[in-house]
């Protein structure tokens, strides 16, 4: 078995060298991936997107997307437009509703396309196809559009619409590979177009180029050829393929700098003329032009130990004398042979989205000879759900020579290495991110928010003010750099929420008080903190006309109902002071309890007013409202928000209210209630504040006058249920309590019951 990978070496070595080969040779093999339909939602944050994470097999030579946007249900629905966007490495930067992104941060928003599901549609299937895809993971994103701030009920009917994207993938089995100074010949026999081979760019490669040598078209003229070369693949992005047409006058060429290192580069020849058979022979090579030098065996055990120590007290290092000696250590001359600096980096894994990368000493030396090279390992797909974040801070008192500036470049898979000549920070198939830093300006920040999963580079130079006296000069930089979850932690204004889909995470802000974009840091539309202030006076104090109904409740002798009314009245009123979005709230304990007994209290205060309408005897009518009341805690525990917490008890109680009623009347051959007074100044406008206060709760709220609409629902219930409360017992006091509240008779009974004292 040991000799089988020979084997397989050496037959792949003769076939090369045999320098044969044909398209119509290559197999061709197909799979199809599919995810689970989602509820697509309206955007108003990064969770409202359904994210789909994909991954496309290495030579894969077309992707074509099914995606199938359906109407889940609803009446009425009109047109509904549905965005997708697309992305390859890590999910796509999208702005659909055209914030402002925070100072320092460079985004490249991704492709996207928009389905249409008209009115008479109850589904919209589309293709969409790519070809010659770059492998690796991909991400798509779907959302409805723009969030209207309208609050939909749970349970009632609205339009919904379902997204499931599938892609079928078309891949190359047995590419042909292009070995270095080594000519391969390829034949293209119509109906193909075009042949498919591909290299490996080893690490340090500093240019690729491609050669057609000869080229011959059967039964016709050598001139009659047409050839074209690409290379790298599609990514929907820019700058991510590199064509050339070529002239049979002489040899054909195609060259790119920067390649991508360790990477596996596809070279497409592409036929101009249809129905032609062509043979053409092709080479590749790829040139190293500067390569570190080799790091020594040994470990020093000491660096990571230092590493910790220094990032502890990294806030106090700009002013002490220690850092006069880490500045001098770091002078050091570039040694002979070297064409690049490339120190040690440090990765630590702190939290989930949270990495941290550091040299030792947290100082970079950068010289104007050569550049230097920082390293930093995110190719694991768990680091491009956050945001990565570079931070570069010159030392003033070590700049040496004619110093201008330094300038950095941030590039993925491969470095940018020629900073002082080039004025572009790119490579091959990618554009990078440019920062520096100088006299004038000492620290530079850069944020890329979801950056692709491979290899970052970061390389710095020092730039000369002036031509003469340039070989010695140089400066110190402290250069930090890591991952976080979201930018600046959202800001006052907003929460990093850490997200899920199918097992990958990724983080996104949910901003308040009006303030948007995706780090919270938008303020166009946010909230003044004279508005904050009378939303959150409004949604509290409302809730003290629940004063009243607690009064009379009393006033009538109904105790338990009225301690049903000041637990609703307390914690809604401390619940709202607690939700509130801005900077004006005030919290007495723990969120998710004060949600809790609001929503309990709400529910249980309209369920006890109710039976007690039911003028029920007191064993039975107390039963139904300590039964009542646990099963709508077991409710309100399940799902706090459904229809049927607030609609199932309304309608039982309704139905024990309605018997109770019908029973009367049928026994006493009387309407009752029996007096007209009592439903014209009671029962009916009772009944009418609670159907306005439910309309409003239900049909007119949105995100923008919420405050003043819930706030009429607060005045709305509390109203409705002074009128609804039935009068008082006959036998019953005012207030409840016997007119002698003093010796051993505390309590009015019906019967007095005699004991004999012996």
């Amino acid at each position: 078995m040991a000799r089988l990978p020979l084997l397989l070496l050496c037959l792949g070595l003769l076939s090369a060298l045999c320098g044969c080969g044909s398209a119509d040779d290559v197999t061709y093999v197909n799979s199809f991936y599919s995810k689970t339909p989602q509820k697509l939602a309206k955007y108003s944050w990064f969770g409202n997107v359904r994210l789909y994470h994909f991954r496309v097999p290495e030579n894969t030579v077309l992707v074509r997307w099914l995606l199938t946007a359906m109407r889940g249900s609803g009446f009425n629905c009109g047109d509904q437009n549905i965005a997708v966007h697309f992305r390859a490495g890590a999910p796509p930067v999208i702005n659909p509703i055209h914030t402002a992104f925070p100072n320092s941060t460079s985004v490249s928003l991704a492709y996207n396309l928009t389905l249409s599901v008209g009115h008479g549609q109850t589904i919209n299937i589309t293709l969409f196809n790519m070809t010659n895809p770059v492998p690796g993971d991909w991400f798509l994103a779907a959302h409805l559009p723009k969030d209207d701030g309208k609050i939909e009920q749970q349970g009632l009917p609205s339009c919904s619409y379902l997204f499931q994207p599938q892609m079928y993938v078309r891949r190359a089995a047995d590419t042909p590979v292009l070995q270095a100074d080594i000519p391969l010949t390829q034949t293209v026999t119509a109906p193909q177009k075009q042949a498919q081979l591909k290299i490996f760019v080893p690490e340090f490669a500093s240019k690729l180029s491609v050669f057609i040598h000869t080229c011959s078209v059967k039964s016709a003229p050598a001139s009659d050829c047409g050839l074209s070369i690409t290379l790298g693949s599609t990514s929907l992005g820019q700058s991510s393929v590199t064509t050339v047409n070529c002239s049979l006058e002489e040899p054909c060429s195609a060259s790119v700098s920067s390649p991508p290192w360790n990477t596996w580069v596809r070279v497409t020849v592409e036929i101009g003329q249809p129905n032609v058979t062509v043979t053409f022979s092709i080479s590749a090579n790829h040139t190293v032009g500067c390569k570190p030098l080799s790091v020594p065996s040994d470990f020093n055990t000491s660096l990571p130990v230092g590493l910790f120590s220094l990032r502890s007290s990294s806030s106090n290092t700009s002013s002490s004398p220690s850092n006069t000696s880490v500045t001098n250590s770091l002078r050091a001359d570039v040694p002979d042979g070297a064409c690049v600096r490339n120190p040690s980096v440090f990765r630590e894994e702190q939290d989930v989205l949270s990495v941290r990368f550091a040299v030792a000493s947290g100082n970079v030396s950068v010289a104007s000879q050569v550049p230097t090279m920082l390293a930093l390992d995110m190719s694991s797909a768990a680091d491009s759900g956050g945001v990565l974040v570079v931070q570069l801070d010159l030392n003033m008192t070590s700049l040496i020579g004619a110093f201008g500036s330094v300038r950095a470049c941030l590039t993925p898979f491969t470095p940018v290495l020629q900073l002082n000549t080039s004025l572009s920070c790119e490579t091959a198939f990618m554009k990078g991110y440019s920062l520096g830093v100088s006299s004038n300006e000492t620290k530079a920040l850069l944020r890329i928010p979801f950056p692709e999963a491979a290899f970052w580079y970061l390389s710095l130079q020092t730039i000369c003010n002036s031509s003469v006296g340039c070989g010695n000069t140089s400066a110190v930089v402290s250069v930090s750099v890591s991952v976080s979850a979201c930018v600046d932690d959202c800001g006052s204004y907003g929460e990093c929420r850490l997200l899920r889909t199918h097992g990958y995470l990724y983080a996104a802000c949910v901003c308040k008080a009006g303030w948007l974009g995706w780090s919270c840091s938008d303020g166009s539309a946010a909230l003044t903190f004279s508005r904050q202030l009378a939303a959150a006076l409004l949604l509290t104090l409302s809730n003290l006309l629940f004063i009243p109904p607690t009064a009379v409740a009393l006033y009538r002798g109904y105790h338990v109902e009225a301690a049903v009314y000041f637990f609703t009245m307390f914690f809604s009123t401390f619940y709202h002071a607690c939700d509130q979005p801005g900077v004006t709230v005030m919290c007495i304990m723990d969120y998710d309890t004060l949600q809790f007994c609001d929503f309990l209290g709400s529910v249980v205060a309209v369920w006890v007013t109710i039976v007690c309408m039911a003028r029920l005897e007191e064993p039975v009518k107390y039963v139904f409202f300590m039964a009542g009341t646990l099963f709508i805690a077991m409710a309100m525990q399940l799902d706090r928000r459904g229809l049927w917490n607030l609609l199932g008890p309304v309608l039982f109680a309704l139905v024990i209210m309605v018997t109770a009623w019908v029973y009367r009347g049928v026994r006493r051959h009387h309407c009752y209630p029996p007096t007209w007074r009592r439903w014209v100044f009671f029962l009916l406008p009772g009944m009418v504040s609670a159907l306005i206060g439910v309309c409003v709760y239900v049909f007119a709220q949105t995100d923008s006058n919420y405050y003043y609409t819930h706030s009429i629902w607060h005045i709305m219930v509390a109203t409705s249920v002074v009128f609804l409360l039935p009068p008082r017992e006959k036998n019953v006091p005012p207030w409840g309590w016997p007119h002698k509240l003093c010796g051993y008779k505390i309590c009015r009974n019906e019967k007095e019951e005699l004991y004999a004292v012996t």
